[in-house]
């Protein structure tokens, strides 16, 4: 049997071959999104709403928090431009800080379409900013960070390690509900 017939490929994964640098970076930030999307869209909006894990989460507060996940790092994190709450997918003011008990939130008339809908305006900005940018270009300092900031690649790295966590985990809740 070759490697290929034994290496299981979902077929929307970016190619194995082409562009490497910031375009395949956008490549596989795109696929891990819309994977996300999918699983989120592909339930009931009552399955949406229901958490199946013990930590309490639900799909949709998921959806809500990639979102602004992705934002923080790019667009708060990396140009450093304001954006309106940062936080904003939790029901605390400052979630990063030791001690404090705090989780995910989405208001009752926020639906998982206009959920997918910012995460999607969020996705076109990340790859114009993976267009304009070099890898190795460091954040800029005064928005998210005010001292030793990460490069444009770190970023990548660390924000596509988040999806994927978060995409397993979406996995698991949707064959639960399923």
């Amino acid at each position: 049997m070759s490697e290929d017939q034994r290496m299981a490929r979902n077929s929307e994964e970016p190619p194995k071959s082409g562009p490497a640098g910031a375009a395949r970076w956008a490549d596989y930030l795109d696929w891990i999104r819309s994977e996300m999307i999918r699983g989120v869209l592909g339930l009931t909006p009552e399955q949406q709403r229901t958490s199946l894990v013990p930590s309490g989460w639900t799909p949709v507060e998921l959806l809500s928090h990639v979102l602004h996940m992705e934002q923080r790092w790019f667009v708060w994190g990396f140009l450093g431009e304001p954006v309106a709450d940062p936080w904003g997918d939790w029901d605390i003011e400052e979630p990063w800080r030791d001690g404090v008990e705090g989780r995910w939130q989405v208001a009752d008339g926020v639906s998982a379409e206009e959920l997918a809908d910012r995460l999607e305006a969020i996705g076109a900005r990340t790859r114009e900013v993976l267009a304009s940018y070099p890898l190795d270009a460091l954040s800029s300092q005064g928005g998210r960070f005010a001292a030793d900031p990460p490069s444009l690649e770190w970023i990548c790295f660390h924000v596509l390690a988040e999806y994927a966590r978060h995409a397993g985990h979406l996995d698991i809740v949707v064959e639960l509900g399923g």
